[in-house]
């Protein structure tokens, strides 16, 4: 019978922080959603950590923000 090692790597998340940086400019959801042509839901769902942003998203919003796409995201990774 083969022996298998099962190595367990702590789960790391990147943390969103599209609604950090939106509030920092002042900027509603509604706006950005025009800003961006993200919907508000989707927006929504993006900064309650309910879904992943696609990297176009993130461009489009940090475009929208005036802000680079490192700023809307933290990881240990970084």
């Amino acid at each position: 019978m083969d022996e298998y090692i099962i190595v367990h790597h702590k789960e790391e998340m990147m943390e969103i922080l599209t609604w950090q940086a939106r509030t920092e400019k002042n900027v509603t959801l509604k706006q950005l959603e025009k800003m961006t042509g993200i919907s508000k839901t989707t927006l929504n769902t993006i900064e309650n950590g309910l879904t992943s942003p696609t990297l176009r998203q993130l461009e489009a919003i940090a475009i929208a923000l005036d802000t680079k796409i490192s700023a809307l995201y933290d990881s240990e990774y970084k």
